[in-house]
C-alpha cells in the first residue's frame, strides 16, 4: 500500500511567540477551549507514552480529567500496564492532536499519584456504571472472555444494589508535571509552526521557535 501522495495542506492559522501566553498551561487552557468550542468529539483525550523495565515504550487514549496550577490530571487502575511503568519510570508523555483546527499539542514531564481525597471526590462524580466499571477491570489482565466482566458486573449491583459505591483502594488519579511543552499549528507547505516551552534553570518558563 502506496500512501505516498495522501496528505492535507494546512491553511487555517498561525503561530508565533508574540501571541502566546507567558505560561503554558494558560496557553493550553486556551486552545482546549478552542477544541470544545470547535464540538470536537472528546477534546480531552489524550495519547499516554510510558516505558517498561525493558526499555520498551507503550502508548494509549485517557482522557484528561482536569488541568492543575501546576499539571494535567487523569484516572486509572493503580495495577493497570501505565501504572506498574509510572512505578518504575515516572517520566511519561502526553499528546493531543485536534486535527479539525490543524493542532497538537505534545508534553513531556513526570507523573506522580494525587492525593486519596483528590480521587474520591472525583469518583464520586462519576456516573454509577463508571464507579461499578472500576471495580469490575482487572485493568491489563488476560481474560477469557467478557461474559465474565458481565457477570462480575451482575454480581457486584447485587452487591452494593443502591447503596454507595466505595472506592477501589487499586484506582485513583495521576497528575503529569510538565517540563517541557510543545504547541504546533500546521502551516501551508509543511512550514508549520512549532512553539516550545521549556524550564529553565531556575524553574521559569522560557519559550523558544523550533523548525518544523
Amino acid at each position: 500500500m502506496n500512501l505516498g501522495n495522501l496528505r492535507e495542506s494546512y491553511t487555517q492559522a498561525s503561530l508565533n511567540k508574540k501571541q502566546v501566553n507567558i505560561d503554558p498551561l494558560d496557553q493550553f487552557s486556551e486552545w482546549f477551549k478552542d477544541a470544545r468550542n470547535a464540538k470536537l468529539k472528546e477534546p480531552n483525550a489524550m495519547n499516554l507514552s510510558t516505558v517498561d523495565a525493558e526499555g520498551q515504550p507503550s502508548v494509549r487514549t485517557v482522557l484528561l480529567k482536569s488541568i492543575a496550577d501546576d499539571g494535567f490530571v487523569f484516572y486509572t487502575n493503580y495495577k493497570s500496564r501505565k501504572s506498574v511503568n509510572i512505578s518504575l519510570n515516572s517520566k511519561v508523555a502526553l499528546h493531543f492532536l485536534w486535527l479539525p483546527l490543524e493542532r497538537q499539542v505534545s508534553i513531556q514531564g513526570t507523573a506522580e499519584k494525587i492525593s486519596q481525597e483528590d480521587s474520591l471526590s472525583y469518583f464520586l462524580s462519576r456516573p454509577r456504571g463508571s464507579q461499578l466499571g472500576a471495580w469490575v477491570s482487572d485493568q491489563s489482565r488476560e481474560i477469557s472472555s467478557k461474559e465474565l466482566l458481565v457477570e462480575k458486573m451482575n454480581a457486584l449491583l447485587d452487591k452494593f444494589g443502591d447503596g454507595e459505591i466505595p472506592i477501589p483502594e487499586f484506582w485513583g488519579g495521576f497528575k503529569v508535571k510538565p517540563n517541557k511543552i510543545e504547541f504546533w499549528q500546521g502551516g501551508e507547505d509543511r512550514l508549520h509552526d512549532r512553539i516550545e516551552y521549556f524550564q529553565g534553570l531556575e524553574g521559569n518558563w522560557k519559550i523558544r521557535r523550533l523548525c518544523p
